[in-house]
């Protein structure tokens, strides 16, 4: 019935009744409508195409090209705008794939200091808002608003309006909201209506819309989850919903837990500012394929001190270091292996991983190389190794002294010796995830 439904113009915050077609106050005809518009407080906001906006924004006369922002013909896609999107170009596609489908497009090298100082403006604009923001990566966030009502005067969803808003008119950029009671609707919701969106998922209809969409939109649910549900005879979310939670723990273990509650349109986790990262990784596309390993490790040195820095400023260690590499045939090779101790040291991640690179450098000829981190814990608990290896108090306090002349100096100010002679230019950022 449409008298049970809450309207809101989001160009002015104004609540149109709820059969109108456009805003009384501004004329608008952008007007959310929902049932449960005014009761929901969990949402998603994502920046749209990040990186190519900012471009955009910045270089006007591109407003109506196609824009990729990446490496050149070696390189990889780290954005694309819509309009390069509609000739099939997207993220983490081979750059000469995507200059194939959208040959007349401008391609822009990344500037990540720019992109990341937009980030950190948006976040503060949040931050504004509720001190309950859960940042996922440089353009996107969950948001908790419960409680806000009488602080900002009025419901969350007029709130985050006006939050799009003033993120528009500030920044020159646009983001999409989604709305809902949980963080794994709220960030599918932000999908649905890009860009400059606004999309609600209320309880009402969670299930029902849930029900016929691939299990591939479940949190958590990866490539592998998703052959191992097929080969179940699952491919839809309503088909695990039909299933008990007992059934699904017996088949598929821990995550077994996690498919029950999200295919009913439940997820127990709360909005935390304080969350962890879980990865921090730093990669870089060579400009020639390269199969020397001698060649190689110099490279591989410079990318674990990237991390280790990486570490340091976020104020945690790692526990398991992880070797990425590409083939000249795009395959991807990933080798792990677990530290005795947690660590933030180069020295320490790269003695870990250079022996993986070794057994890995076959002949094959290589276009990437990463080095990433898992098991993440807090810097405290790191433990100076002893007297028969590792990394000392000695070499902790260089690491230290070292870091402090390239934060004053720029990094390419001071390195050790097997760093000398390489270049790394990397095409995408150092991620923290």
């Amino acid at each position: 019935m449409i008298g049970a439904v809450d309207t809101l113009c989001r160009d002015c915050g104004f609540r149109p009744p709820p059969d109108a077609e456009t805003c009384s106050e501004c004329g608008s005809l952008r007007l959310v409508r929902h049932g449960e518009l005014h009761g929901l407080s969990t949402a998603h906001l994502d920046c749209d195409a990040f990186y190519a906006t900012i471009e955009k924004r910045d270089r006007p006369e591109l407003r109506d090209q196609p824009v990729i922002v990446g490496g050149h013909h070696r390189g990889v896609v780290a954005a694309c705008c819509y309009i390069a999107r509609t000739y099939g170009v997207r993220s983490a596609m081979p750059m000469f794939k995507a200059l194939k489908a959208c040959p007349d497009a401008v391609v822009i090298k990344p500037d990540m200091k720019k992109y990341s100082d937009v980030g950190r403006r948006v976040r503060t604009m949040m931050q504004d808002l509720t001190p309950l923001v859960e940042p996922l990566s440089i353009d996107e966030a969950f948001m908790d608003l419960a409680g806000t009502e009488s602080l900002h005067h009025g419901s969350p969803a007029t709130t985050l309006a006006a939050l799009a808003r003033r993120v528009e008119e500030e920044l020159s950029i646009t983001v999409s909201i989604g709305l809902s009671y949980n963080k794994f609707l709220a960030k599918i919701a932000s999908d649905l209506d890009k860009p400059r969106g606004f999309a609600v998922i209320g309880r009402a209809e969670a299930r029902t819309f849930l029900s016929d969409k691939p299990v591939s939109l479940l949190w958590g649910v990866g490539k592998a989850m998703q052959q191992s549900l097929a080969r179940d005879g699952i491919t839809l979310i309503g088909e695990l919903a039909r299933l008990d939670e007992a059934q699904l723990t017996a088949r598929y273990g821990k995550i077994g837990h996690r498919l029950a509650l999200c295919s009913q349109g439940e997820d127990d986790r709360r909005v935390d500012p304080e969350g962890e990262a879980k990865s921090v990784s730093s990669e870089t596309t060579l400009d020639k394929d390269i199969a020397d390993a001698d060649r190689l490790r110099p490279i591989l040195w410079q990318l674990a001190e990237t991390v280790s820095r990486r570490l340091k400023k976020s104020g945690v260690a790692v526990e398991g270091v992880t070797l990425k590499l590409k083939t000249a045939d795009f395959r991807i090779i990933t080798r792990s292996r677990h530290l005795k101790s947690a660590t933030q040291s180069a020295e320490e991640m790269f003695q870990a991983a250079e022996p993986l690179l070794s057994r890995e450098a076959d002949g094959r000829a290589f276009r990437l190389i990463g080095i990433g981190t898992h098991d993440l814990v807090p810097a405290d608990q790191v433990v100076q190794a002893d007297l028969f290896g590792g990394v000392g108090p000695s070499e902790s306090k260089v690491d230290k002294a070292l870091d402090a002349v390239r934060e004053k100096f720029g990094d390419a100010a001071v390195m050790k010796g097997r760093g000398f002679g390489t270049k790394v230019v990397r095409q995408g950022p150092s991620k923290v995830e």
